[in-house]
């Protein structure tokens, strides 16, 4: 398991050559989100920024992937969140699990990626062209 909350991430492939690869290991799946050029109303955005309590996010997401670990039986999970600012098009966030089979896998990682986002004492402020607000 690794757990990165950093204003430089690295490039999801790069993250693939941490993940333990051995063992009964027959599934890896991720989830990469991405700046969206326009934000839920339409607005162009121009820049998101992400503000996070380091040790505290990382102590929750720590819980989550355990959780998810003892759950579905995940044999690998790494996590990487970007705190600052983001450019539209720059990866924000990457979770990579590693299953014995795709549907634990797939369980896991939703569950995973629903849960930072709902628990993790990381926010998001938008900046579009016409205003900037803080999302929940």
């Amino acid at each position: 398991m690794k757990i990165i909350i950093s204003e430089n991430i690295e490039k999801p492939n790069k993250l693939l050559e941490n993940l333990s690869l051995k063992g009964n290991i027959g599934a890896v799946l991720a989830f990469i989100g991405i700046v969206r050029e326009f934000s839920e109303e339409g607005d162009k955005v121009v820049k998101l920024f992400y503000e996070a309590h380091p040790t505290l996010a990382e102590k929750t997401i720590e819980k989550i992937v355990e959780d998810a670990v003892k759950k579905y039986g995940l044999k690998d999970v790494i996590v990487e969140h970007k705190i600052g600012e983001a450019k539209v098009g720059e990866t924000v966030f990457v979770v990579i699990v590693a299953s014995k089979h795709r549907e634990e896998g797939y369980r896991g990682l939703i569950e995973i990626v629903d849960r930072i986002k709902r628990e993790a004492p990381i926010w998001k402020k938008e900046y579009t062209v016409s205003k900037s607000y803080w999302k929940s």
